[in-house]
Order: C-alpha cells, then structure tokens, then sequence
C-alpha cells in the first residue's frame, strides 16, 4: 500500500480522518458510491471540500493510487467527483488508480479551489 507522502492526515481541527494508517490484512475495503443528501451536516460538507481540496493540492488532473486514502472518504466522492482511471477497476484494490473529474469537483465544491488557477 502506497503511503502519500505530505496527504493530511485528517481535517485540521477535527476527526475526520483522510488516510489510513495500516492496511487491512483482509485486504481492502472497497469503494462504493454513496448518496450525499442535501441535509448533510455542514461538518460533512466541510471534509468533504477538505479532502477535495487535498487531491487537488496534491495530485491534481493527475491519476492517483489510491494508496492509504480512507475508503470512507473516497466513496463520498466516488463516481461522481472521483473516478476510476483505469479499466478494468478493482474498487478493492489499494493499487488502484483514480482521478479527479475538475470540472466536475469545481462545480459541486468551488471552495476546495480558491485560489487555485483556472
């Protein structure tokens, strides 16, 4: 399992955890899409433009594995701001490779880029 070297660990200020520190000797948890709702607590909302922010900081149009990134995390963003890669996609795999959809991730959180040139 790649360890991303400079990725925070976690929200500042909070325990919303980013990275992982180990991986699971059963392997992977794999990632899935999840349904964000609009009545999400403006806390999730947070660590979501948080981690979106940390991809776009540090790898960003670039593909990316997926390494020591939580699943958790990830699959909030999945199939929607994140996406596979590569094909055929193992979403169990921590060599798999993903990739930030821009566009996409500009739309939907426009503060993870302030700053950050067109």
């Amino acid at each position: 399992m790649l360890k991303h070297r400079g990725f925070p660990g976690r929200l500042p200020g909070t325990d919303y955890q980013f990275t992982i520190r180990r991986a699971n000797p059963k392997g992977a948890t794999p990632l899935t899409v999840r349904e964000r709702f609009r009545d999400r607590r403006p806390a999730d909302r947070r660590a979501d433009t948080g981690f979106v922010r940390a991809i776009w900081e540090c790898f960003g149009d670039q593909p990316f594995e997926r390494g020591n990134l939580d699943a958790g995390r990830l699959s909030w963003l999945f199939g929607r701001e994140i996406k596979p890669a590569e094909e055929p996609f193992d979403p169990e795999s921590y060599d798999a490779l993903l990739v930030l959809d821009v566009e996409t991730a500009r739309m939907t959180f426009p503060d993870a880029f302030d700053g950050a040139p067109e």
